[in-house]
C-alpha cells in the first residue's frame, strides 16, 4: 500500500471515530431515537420500537411511534398527555405537541399540552435526560412501558 493511500485511509478511519466522541455531535436528519432509557432529574424517557413515554415529574405522555430528528437535532411532534396522574392516574389523556433537540446523548424535552378540561394550555420543561442514564423522580415512579 503506497503512503498516500495508507495516509488517506488512517485519516478517514480517525474522522469516523471521533465523530461519535464527545456527545456533541448530532445523527443524522431522520435518524430515530435511541431505543432504552433516557433519565435525568425530574424526568425520564423510554424509547422503544413502538411508542416513547414521557415522564415530567408526577406527569406523563405518550409518542406514538418512532421519533426522529432533523439535521440540526431538532423535532416537533404530536402526542398524548396525562397532568394528573400520581399518587393516581385522574386522566385524560389530553392533546400535546413534544419538542426538543438531541445533542449526542443528551435530549432535551419541552410539552405544550392542550388542557381540554379547563381550557388553558400548559407547559412543561425543557428538561434534559441522558441516554442510559436512570431518571430521579422523587415520589413519582416512572411508569412501565405502556402497551401499544
Amino acid at each position: 500500500m503506497n503512503a498516500r493511500l495508507t495516509s488517506a485511509l488512517i485519516g478517514g478511519l480517525a474522522a469516523a471515530g471521533l465523530g461519535g466522541c464527545g456527545g456533541g455531535a448530532l445523527r443524522p436528519s431522520g435518524d430515530p431515537l435511541s431505543v432504552g432509557t433516557w433519565g435525568g432529574d425530574n424526568a425520564g424517557v423510554i424509547v422503544t420500537d413502538s411508542t416513547i413515554h414521557v415522564h415530567i415529574g408526577c406527569t406523563f405522555g405518550d409518542i406514538p411511534g418512532r421519533l426522529s430528528v432533523d439535521d440540526t437535532g431538532r423535532f416537533s411532534v404530536a402526542g398524548s398527555y396525562v397532568l394528573k396522574a400520581f399518587p393516581i392516574v385522574l386522566g385524560p389523556k389530553l392533546p400535546a405537541q413534544f419538542s426538543g433537540r438531541l445533542v449526542g446523548r443528551n435530549l432535551t424535552i419541552s410539552v405544550a399540552v392542550n388542557d381540554t378540561t379547563t381550557g388553558q394550555p400548559v407547559s412543561l420543561g425543557p428538561v434534559t435526560v441522558r441516554y442510559g442514564q436512570d431518571p430521579k423522580l422523587g415520589p413519582c415512579p416512572i411508569c412501565r412501558v405502556p402497551k401499544p
